[in-house]
């Protein structure tokens, strides 16, 4: 970044940005490892009339992103790049604020959550409501004697975008708890079909059959034998092993499918065995006494 490139950036930035005809001062700072200027302009133009600044936050954003683009520049992540110990009020406290809602928002599932552990770092937090109604439109935090509504923090933190949050939360909680009784369900049905099959033998089967052994699935669960290798049934460790790149929701609702598809078989071949055996016992010849 020489300082021909970064004179060169600048006018262009400026005539972007609509600002001519008056006078300007460009200066390269040295006090930061990377290298960035600083731009002072009379904002009474040469011919005595005021340079409009309307909307020049958004047109500073767009234009500042087509310069970094054009030229090749680093675009820094968002506002965990920014460092913390320059900043002066009210950023200041704005960033503490994002900072702490950032950190506790995984850990809650509703609004009570999320006031309660920002009231316990000392932010404060309050509805703003639709005229005289009870319907809430929009979501503030203070601290330090500073308020900010959601949306001037960061974006995702605007009233729609938390409660919005909180909803997919609460949905994904439901979904988690109907996963894990369809998965228990699956594994009470599994063991009983298993024991009506094989009877109460970990993971081995009758006489003669290769043992297929057991997964464990936790303290709660246990280990769950599987069937022998030479049975008609086909499931193995392997298959019940989370796969690369599965979430692990996928992953009970994938191996809740398994079980229920092994008991189901299992079920079918005890009920033909027990069929086999009944017909043994009804064509076996009766003894003359």
């Amino acid at each position: 970044m020489t300082d021909a490139l970064m004179l060169d950036i600048a006018k262009e930035y400026m005539q972007r940005m609509g600002i001519t005809d008056t006078q300007y001062l460009l200066v390269r700072h040295l006090g930061q490892p990377h290298p960035h200027c600083h731009l002072v302009y009379n904002r009474v133009g040469n011919n005595g009339q005021t340079i409009s600044d309307k909307n020049i936050k958004i047109r500073n954003a767009k234009v500042c992103r087509a310069l970094t683009e054009r030229y090749g520049l680093h675009l820094a992540p968002g506002k965990e790049s920014v460092r913390r110990e320059y900043l002066r009020e009210p950023d200041k406290t704005k960033y503490e604020i994002y900072d702490t809602i950032k950190t506790c928002l995984p850990n809650c599932g509703n609004w009570n959550d999320l006031e309660l552990r920002l009231k316990e770092r000392g932010i404060a937090m309050r509805y703003k409501y639709c005229g005289s109604t009870n319907q809430k439109q929009g979501v503030l935090f203070s601290k330090n004697g500073l308020e900010f509504s959601g949306s001037k923090i960061d974006r995702q933190f605007s009233y729609s975008k938390l409660n919005r949050h909180f909803t997919q939360a609460q949905q994904q909680i439901c979904y988690r708890a109907t996963l894990a009784k369809g998965f228990h369900a699956a594994i009470g049905n599994y063991r009983s079909v298993y024991t009506d099959l094989f009877g109460n033998m970990g993971g081995g089967g009758n006489k003669g059959q290769a043992d297929a052994g057991s997964i464990n699935f936790g303290s709660s669960i246990g280990a769950l034998p599987l069937p022998p290798n030479d049975s008609s049934v086909g499931l193995s460790a392997a298959q019940l092993q989370r796969k690369p790149g599965e979430s692990p929701e996928e992953h009970i609702a994938r191996i809740t499918a398994l079980l229920n598809t092994a008991a189901e078989a299992m079920a079918v071949a005890a009920m033909e065995r027990k069929r086999k055996l009944r017909n043994q016992k009804e064509n076996k010849p009766k003894m003359k006494l």
